[in-house]
C-alpha cells in the first residue's frame, strides 16, 4: 500500500506523519530540536537542526514503513510560518541562525515604518499589520545588522523553502519555491494579485533574486533527490503553512467553518470563501491555499495568538512545576478556580486583536494562598480567553456568529480547556479523532495533487469527531470571567520599551 508522508517542520520540533488512502495513520517520528534566545525577545533557530530533525523523524518513519511493506506515494510539507531562513545558493549553507515568528528585535523598525505612514499601504496589500511577527523587518535587519549581503547567491525563504529546497538536492539542483499560503505571511506578497509586491520589495529593501518562486499550493514542486532516508524521485506535492494546512485538514472547507490549533501559539482561522476580503481590524487576511482540487483560491480570516503552548513550556522550564506537558490538565483539574490569578502570557507581546509588542507577560491576583495548581488552571484558561477575543473580533468584523469551533493541537487533548472554550464562546467546540490536523491538512494535499484521494469530498468525509463539549457555564458567568480577564490584559500593554 502506498502512503503520503506529511512533513511537520513546526516551532519545537519536526513531525513525519505517514497517512494511507482510507484515512488512516500509518505511523510517525518526532524529533525537537533547539531553541536559542541570545537576549529578552529574541528567538531564533538553527536551520541545520530543522534539516538534521526532518532527515531523522523521515528516516525512522521510512524504516517503519518498509518493514511493513509500505511504499510512499508522496510528500508534502507545512511548516511554521513568518520564521525567516537565509542561505548561500552555492553551498547550501545557512548564513544566519533562522529569525523566528516569536522573535521581537524589529518592534521599534515597525514603529518607524508606521510613523512614516506606511501602515495602510501594507494592510491593503497583504492583509497583514507591520509588527515583527513577520518576515520582511528580519529579513531587513539580517541584510543590515545582521551582516548578511545580498549578493547574487542570496537565497530567502520561509521553513517550507528550507525544508523543500534541501529534499530536492540542496545545492546541487535544489528547488527554489513557495507557495501563496506562506508568501502571504511575509510582508513581501501582493494577496490580491498573488504575487511579490515591488512596491514592497523597496519599503523593505528585500532584493527580488533571493526570493523563491511561488507555485500553487496543490502542485508538484519537485521530486526527492538522492541520498536521503526515502527514495530518490517521490513527488514533493503539496505545501501549506501550518496553520492553513489546519484548516485543511480540519475540512474547513466551506466559507464561514472556523477551526483553532492550539500549539506553540494559537491560530484562529475562518474560510472566507474565493474574494479577497478588505483589512479587518485587529485580525489578519492570509491566503488559505491555491490551486487545490482545479478551483479557485480560498482566503481565510486569522487571529494569532503567540503564547498558549509556550506558557505550558514555561511552567515546565522556567518553572519547574510541572515535568511533562501532558501533566497540566490534571494538575489544573485539582482546584474549581483559579481564586482570581489570572496569566496574560505576553510573554513576546500580544498578537491578535491587541497587536502590541511592547506588552508582556503578566500575573495578577496572586494571594499567599495561590498554588502550583491555581497558576496551571490559569495557563489553561488564559488559552480560552485569548480564543474567545479573537472569535469576537471575527463575529464583529464579519457580521456572523460562528456555530462551532474545531479544535486541534497538543492542548486539545485537555477535555477540561474545551470545556472552557465552549463555555466562553457559547457554542459547540469539536475535537476531531485524528488530532494531527496540521499533518493531515499537508498529506491530504499532496495526495490531492497526485490522485491518491479523488476530490475534497474525500477530506471532508475522512473528517471524524472525537469529542464535542457544549457550554455548561450561563452566558452571564462567562461574560463576568472574561470582563476580568479583560482587565488584566490591559495591566499588560506597553509594559516594554
Amino acid at each position: 500500500m502506498s502512503v503520503v508522508i506529511a512533513i511537520d517542520a513546526g516551532t519545537t520540533g519536526v513531525r513525519s506523519f505517514a497517512l494511507r488512502p482510507d484515512g488512516s495513520p500509518a505511523g510517525y517520528a518526532y524529533r525537537e530540536f533547539p531553541q536559542h534566545f541570545p537576549r529578552p525577545g529574541l528567538v531564533e533557530h538553527d536551520p541545520d537542526d530543522i534539516w538534521d530533525a526532518t532527515a531523522a523523524t523521515l528516516a525512522e518513519l521510512a524504516a517503519r514503513l518498509d518493514a511493513d511493506g509500505e511504499t510512499v506515494a508522496a510528500l508534502g510539507i507545512t511548516n511554521q510560518r513568518e520564521t525567516t531562513v537565509v542561505w548561500d545558493r552555492r553551498t547550501g549553507r545557512p548564513l544566519h541562525r533562522a529569525l523566528v515568528w516569536q522573535d521581537r528585535r524589529t518592534a521599534h523598525r515597525c514603529d518607524e515604518l508606521r510613523e512614516a505612514g506606511h501602515l495602510d499601504l501594507v494592510r491593503r496589500t497583504t492583509g497583514l499589520v507591520l509588527d515583527p511577527y513577520f518576515s520582511a523587518t528580519k529579513l531587513e535587519w539580517l541584510l543590515g545588522e545582521g551582516g548578511v549581503e545580498a549578493g547574487p547567491d542570496l537565497a530567502f525563504g520561509t521553513v517550507d523553502s528550507w525544508v523543500l529546497w534541501n529534499l530536492t538536492g540542496g545545492a546541487d539542483g535544489g528547488v527554489h519555491a513557495t507557495e501563496a499560503s506562506n508568501a502571504s505571511r511575509t510582508l513581501l506578497f501582493d494577496i490580491g494579485a498573488l504575487a511579490w509586491s515591488d512596491t514592497l520589495l523597496d519599503l523593505f529593501g528585500a532584493p527580488r533574486s533571493c526570493l523563491p518562486d511561488v507555485r500553487p499550493s496543490g502542485s508538484r514542486f519537485g521530486v526527492t533527490a538522492a541520498g536521503l532516508p526515502v527514495p530518490a524521485g517521490i513527488p514533493v506535492s503539496g505545501i501549506l503553512g501550518d496553520q492553513q494546512a489546519a484548516l485543511f485538514g480540519q475540512a474547513c472547507l466551506e466559507p464561514g467553518l472556523t477551526k483553532n490549533t492550539y500549539g506553540t501559539g494559537s491560530f484562529v482561522l475562518m474560510n472566507v470563501g474565493a474574494d479577497c476580503p478588505d483589512p479587518v481590524e485587529g485580525l489578519l487576511t492570509t491566503v488559505a491555499w491555491t490551486g487545490v482540487d482545479g478551483g479557485p483560491p480560498a482566503y481565510a480570516l486569522e487571529g494569532a495568538i503567540f503564547v498558549t503552548g509556550a506558557a505550558v513550556q514555561w511552567l515546565r522550564d522556567g518553572l519547574g512545576l510541572i515535568r511533562e506537558a501532558a501533566e497540566i490538565g490534571p494538575l489544573a483539574e485539582t482546584c474549581p478556580d483559579t481564586e482570581g490569578v489570572f496569566l496574560v502570557p505576553a510573554f513576546t507581546g500580544l498578537g491578535s486583536p491587541w497587536w502590541d509588542p511592547y506588552a508582556r507577560g503578566t500575573l495578577v491576583g496572586i494571594t499567599r494562598g495561590t498554588g502550583a495548581a491555581h497558576l496551571a488552571r490559569a495557563v489553561v484558561e488564559a488559552m480560552a480567553y485569548q480564543t474567545r477575543d479573537v472569535i469576537d473580533a471575527m463575529a464583529a468584523a464579519s457580521g456572523q456568529a460562528i456555530a462551532e469551533l474545531r479544535v486541534d493541537g497538543g492542548a486539545s487533548a485537555m477535555d477540561l480547556l474545551l470545556q472552557l472554550q465552549a463555555d466562553q464562546l457559547q457554542v459547540p467546540v469539536a475535537r476531531p479523532a485524528v488530532p494531527e490536523t496540521t499533518a493531515l491538512g499537508a498529506a491530504y494535499l499532496a495526495g490531492l495533487t497526485e490522485g491518491v484521494w479523488s476530490s475534497v469530498a474525500d477530506v471532508e468525509a475522512a473528517w471524524h469527531l472525537d469529542r464535542r463539549a457544549t457550554p455548561a457555564a450561563s452566558r452571564e458567568d462567562a461574560d463576568r470571567a472574561h470582563a476580568r480577564w479583560l482587565a488584566a490584559v490591559e495591566r499588560s500593554r506597553g509594559w516594554a520599551t
